[in-house]
């Protein structure tokens, strides 16, 4: 049976273990916090790479909607963005129908993707769309894709057969 001074002795007992989980509390709460920042940013790469894709894929589709283009080689060696042609009113020749599809497809890039720039080149029977931008945002600008993104650009690189 308990005494009046073993109660007495206790007190103060509830507090350390209240303490104690509190601490640990906090310490998982911390850990849950960075798990939310890790995953926030594992979602944005995912998202720039998605848009990555869909511009190399659109810009597949757009060669291989001008078969002409493709023959004469105006798909061949784009890497700058050209200017603007305005093809809508159907009065275009191929190569200016390649020429409004090279301007839109930069533009769409660096519009959505961060220092985004593309090129396109062929080879044989085939194109190498390549889609880069600044995945880390440090200000890289080169062109190597070689995975160092403080000097490279993330690349994505598609091989289309018309």
């Amino acid at each position: 049976m308990q005494t009046v001074n073993d109660i007495t002795n206790q007190r103060g007992f509830t507090l350390v273990e209240v303490m104690v989980a509190l601490v640990i509390f906090t310490i998982s709460l911390l850990g849950l916090a960075g798990l939310q920042a890790a995953a926030l940013r594992d979602n944005h790469l995912a998202n720039q790479n998605t848009i990555a894709t869909q511009l190399a894929e659109d810009m597949a589709e757009r060669i291989r909607a001008n078969p002409p283009g493709i023959s004469n080689g105006d798909y061949s060696a784009i890497s700058v963005q050209p200017g603007e042609q305005d093809c809508y009113g159907g009065s275009c020749t191929s190569g200016q129908i390649a020429q409004m599809d090279a301007y839109q497809w930069f533009a769409a890039i660096q519009s959505t993707l961060p220092s985004g720039t593309g090129t396109v080149t062929a080879s044989g029977s085939q194109f190498i769309i390549t889609v880069m931008w600044d995945q880390e945002r440090t200000g890289a600008t080169g062109t190597n894709c070689s995975g160092n993104y403080d000097i490279d650009l993330k690349c994505l690189t598609f091989t289309v057969q018309p």
